[in-house]
């Protein structure tokens, strides 16, 4: 069954027709594997428990989430959703745009989300805050990494500016969960 989409065709059921576009998947992949190798930079200086950096193919973002160690365990939503926010959490990625928001782009959020978070200050200077289902989603446009004079530097930049303003912002012991090797 697709999950968290606009069909809710069952997959064996659904045999309609959709288009191909090659060259369109092919960028999609070359970007996803840069991103991958940023994120895993990323991720490599955080000694809590956290994802690896994986695809979810409900909406196709890749994605890193970290955990602060803190119970915050979700009310309502689906069971999934609340195994998947059972903890408090600062999560960031890619996708490929949507109908919401119909270009590529960074984006990372906290939940629970603290008291501020559209305030923390983002790197590089383009990245901006954007409202998302009720909380503060922030975001840097692919086109805006992709202008900037070193867009792997810009996407590190923003990855860890956004985790630096949130986990303070939310009491996360962030030297606690600094690893020494950068």
């Amino acid at each position: 069954m697709p999950y968290d989409n606009k069909s809710t065709t069952p997959f064996p059921e659904d045999t309609a027709a959709r288009p191909y576009d090659q060259e369109a998947v092919s960028n999609f992949w070359r970007a996803t594997c840069g991103v991958a190798s940023i994120f895993e930079l990323y991720r490599s200086h955080f000694v809590g428990k956290q994802t690896p950096v994986q695809l979810y193919w409900h909406s196709f973002d890749l994605a890193v989430t970290w955990f602060s160690g803190r119970a915050h365990p979700m009310e309502g939503g689906r069971q999934s959703d609340r195994e998947a926010y059972s903890h408090a959490v600062i999560s960031v990625g890619f996708w490929p745009g949507d109908d919401t928001f119909p270009q590529a782009a960074f984006y990372g959020y906290a939940y629970p989300e603290p008291e501020g978070m559209n305030t923390v200050p983002l790197k590089p200077a383009p990245a901006f805050w954007a409202e998302k289902n009720g909380g503060a989603l922030a975001i840097l446009t692919y086109d805006d990494m992709r202008a900037s004079e070193n867009p792997s530097r810009a996407v590190l930049a923003f990855v860890e500016s956004l985790y630096e303003g949130a986990a303070k912002k939310a009491g996360w012991p962030v030297e606690d969960l600094r690893h020494d090797y950068r």
